[in-house]
């Protein structure tokens, strides 16, 4: 049976020492966002208001997915679209939250960050 992105032919990717590096980084990687995204922004260091939000969104986003491709290679489609799923949610609970508030924008700057990485990868893998 081949996985999502597995080409005919081509043997499944072994589980390296990278993968396993990689795949607790990521989990890691989610909890620490999802704990930052919910923290009231009072607890945030103040050097983060200088970044402008959305490019810390889809910054944010754009190493997640990067690094969940390389984590998990033989599920890309489903890890961009898990984090697609995730940074939705995060908004939800935001707006769940008394000192944060939910906003659109955000999980389209989400978005641009998973879908910048995922041309990245398609572009190399028709290089490849």
């Amino acid at each position: 049976m081949l996985k999502n992105d597995q080409i005919e032919g081509e043997p499944a990717p072994k589980q390296t020492l990278a993968l396993r590096v990689l795949q607790p980084l990521l989990w890691f990687m989610i909890l620490a966002v999802l704990v930052v995204a919910l923290l009231p922004g009072s607890a945030l260091p103040s050097k983060t208001a200088l970044i402008w939000d959305k490019a810390q969104h889809a910054l944010a986003f754009a190493m997640l997915c990067g690094i969940g491709m390389k984590a998990y290679p033989d599920r890309v489609r489903d890890v961009a679209l898990g984090l697609l799923l995730l940074g939705g949610l995060i908004e939800v609970a935001q707006a769940a939250t008394p000192w944060r508030h939910a906003d659109i924008q955000d999980w389209f700057a989400d978005a641009v960050g998973i879908g910048a990485v995922w041309l990245l990868y398609s572009i190399r893998r028709g290089v490849e």
